[in-house]
């Protein structure tokens, strides 16, 4: 079993939301209890293939 890869949207504490990749899953989820967004793993996939082709960024 692959354990999920977790990311903090604010590495300085542990309180904030945090981006999971569940690869058992086939998911990405973004956000905290009750304020949370799932990504299918292609809608995930497509997300990062913009970000790399430059066509989103920072703001």
């Amino acid at each position: 079993m692959k354990q999920p890869i977790r990311v903090s949207l604010c590495p300085d504490c542990g309180a904030c939301p945090e981006v999971v990749l569940d690869v058992e899953k086939d998911e990405v989820r973004i956000g905290e209890e009750g304020n949370l967004v799932r990504l299918t793993k292609e809608a995930w996939n497509t997300l990062v293939e913009r970000v790399n082709a430059g066509e989103l960024g920072k703001l």
